[in-house]
């Protein structure tokens, strides 16, 4: 009788399937070996290092630009006529320069008047003196009284009296004649006509409004915070609206502070730059202006280090495998390229220098030769 031995599958696939899982798992190992050998640089980028330099500081205001002083010229004499008007608005003029004249026939006729009551008074005073001589030479003689003596004694001194009276009146006639003829009270620059030939107006009356010396100031506004940081003689480079440069020097400080913005008003005088175009500021402008408070240390990086992202400004730090580092830091000034790094970045780190906005944080670069100092 032959003896058959049944044949069971079960061990053979069993073994089977754990040769193919090794094999798939020495597969993906290796695949994954030639993943890491195949990963590519995200960039070639350039390295610097922070560096520290001298940045000047400046404290930004805004304000108006004004005329430094205002003359009011007007009539000093009333009731006249002006019969020529020889300023219009924007004119220069010199300190003593005829600006406007008014009809001086009146008072002409006046000071004539008056002239010829002073020779009737000095006449009248001549022949009183001639009289108290002759009094006093016969006073030793008896053949006057002393009351007649000293009728001609007082006779005498008040014909001099008249006389200084009519002199006195003489002299304001000839004042009030003068001033048929207004005159610039200084140089400057013609802001404002009111006068108008024909018209005849009453005394005091304002005829031009004068820009004394053709001075401008600007009233910057100064946050009560920061006006400790001026002081007088502080330089100031002032742009207009009109974009006319102008170069200023801190006058004076405002003593108060309003108490609604919390600013200062700080008074500038202002002149033009050698080449710059300042002829076109103007009285009532709107100016923006950078004092300078002079140069402080600074830790700086130049401006495309830097990455601004959702608010918040980053530098990316190379490690020492080649793979980015996102940092995340406070910046201060900005000047010339270069921006200053306040907090978060060590000073010995190696950042990338351009190119760093089209990194993210761990992509791995390559280093092209190191970036010259910027």
């Amino acid at each position: 009788m032959m003896n058959t031995t049944t044949f069971s599958p079960a061990p053979v696939a069993a073994v089977l399937c754990t040769v193919v899982v090794a094999l798939a798992l020495q597969a993906c190992g290796a695949r994954a070996d030639d993943d890491k050998k195949t990963v590519k640089p995200a960039l070639t980028v350039t390295t610097t290092q922070p560096q520290r330099t001298t940045l000047s500081e400046k404290l930004t205001a805004n304000g108006n630009i004004a005329a430094w002083q205002e003359a009011s010229v007007g009539a000093e004499t009333g009731g006249l006529r002006l019969t020529e008007v020889r300023a219009n608005v924007g004119d220069r003029v010199q300190k003593g320069q005829v600006l406007a004249t008014f009809a001086a026939e009146t008072l002409g006729a006046e000071a004539a008047q008056a002239r010829a009551s002073l020779g009737e008074s000095e006449a009248s005073a001549a022949n009183a003196s001639a009289d108290a001589e002759r009094a006093r030479s016969l006073q030793a003689t008896g053949a006057l009284s002393a009351s007649q003596i000293s009728q001609y004694l007082t006779a005498e001194k008040t014909a001099r009296a008249r006389v200084e009276a009519a002199r006195a009146l003489f002299q304001v006639q000839q004042v009030r004649l003068g001033q048929t003829q207004v005159r610039a009270p200084d140089s400057g620059i013609i802001s404002a006509r009111l006068a108008t030939v024909g018209a005849v107006v009453g005394s005091g009356a304002e005829l031009f409004r004068l820009i004394r010396q053709g001075r401008l100031e600007w009233r910057a506004e100064v946050t009560s915070v920061e006006l400790g940081r001026l002081t007088t003689g502080t330089t100031a480079l002032v742009t207009a609206a009109s974009g006319a440069k102008l170069a200023g020097r801190v006058r004076t400080i405002g003593p108060t502070v309003d108490p609604q913005t919390r600013a200062a008003l700080v008074y500038v005088d202002l002149t033009a730059l050698p080449g710059a175009a300042s002829g076109s500021a103007r009285a009532g402008m709107f100016a923006r202006g950078e004092f300078d408070l002079g140069a402080t240390p600074a830790v700086t990086v130049p401006q495309p280090a830097l990455v601004v992202r959702d608010g918040f400004s980053y530098v990316y730090r190379v490690n020492a495998d080649n793979r980015v580092r996102q940092l995340k830091v406070q910046t201060g000034r900005f000047q010339q390229g270069r921006v200053e790094i306040l907090s978060g970045l060590p000073a010995d780190a190696r950042i990338v220098a351009d190119g760093a906005g089209f990194l993210n944080d761990g992509d791995l670069v390559r280093l092209a030769a190191p970036a010259a100092p910027k």
